[in-house]
């Protein structure tokens, strides 16, 4: 997280962005981020960048490059880039370990949107819903993100989309049983 808070983590998303769009980068913000950008709260979380697998090892080089300080970390579908604030961006290659088609398919149903006074592309609602609800797990079942996104961007949410993307999971399941319960889906 920035020492800045919000603030940091905004500047860092900008500058982050505009390296990666000057170097014909392929990317769209994702995450709290993205949700942000589409009228949700603010976090103060961390920047998600949703990138071609085959571009990520470039993106690595120029953020280093442009000062940020690079991380590999463990994980096979994710590099962390951080600024001299410490504010962290994920670069995410393989969100849910999903293939990259699925990459291009998200990439190329993100909308442009100014954020911070800097265009970039922005994940849809929809996926964003969705990475939320393929991220849970048996040991990490909190529905609180989704319902936060459910409850801010409703209105932006392809709910059937949703529902097909997310069918083979038990735990997207429960949350439509909650959004229904809670009103959350628009007539």
């Amino acid at each position: 997280m920035s020492s800045n808070g919000f603030g940091g983590l905004l500047d860092a998303m900008k500058r982050a962005a505009a390296v990666l769009r000057d170097n014909d980068i392929t990317f769209a913000l994702a995450g709290s981020l993205a949700v942000y950008a589409r009228g949700g709260p603010e976090t103060d979380h961390d920047v998600d960048f949703i990138l071609l697998p085959e571009d990520a090892e470039q993106a690595l080089v120029v953020l280093r490059g442009a000062g940020f300080r690079v991380e590999r970390p463990p994980e096979d579908w994710l590099f962390k880039v951080y600024d001299e604030h410490d504010a962290m961006i994920d670069l995410i290659f393989s969100p849910n370990r999903q293939d990259p088609e699925s990459v291009t398919k998200i990439l190329k149903r993100a909308d442009v949107i100014e954020v911070y006074a800097i265009r970039m592309k922005v994940v849809s609602a929809t996926d964003a819903l969705a990475s939320k609800l393929l991220a849970l797990r048996e040991h990490s079942v909190d529905y609180e993100p989704a319902l936060a996104i459910a409850r801010a961007l409703r209105e932006q949410v392809d709910w059937d989309v949703l529902a097909e993307r997310t069918k083979d999971s038990p735990y997207a399941k429960a949350f439509f049983t909650l959004a229904d319960e809670l009103d959350l889906k628009p007539p």
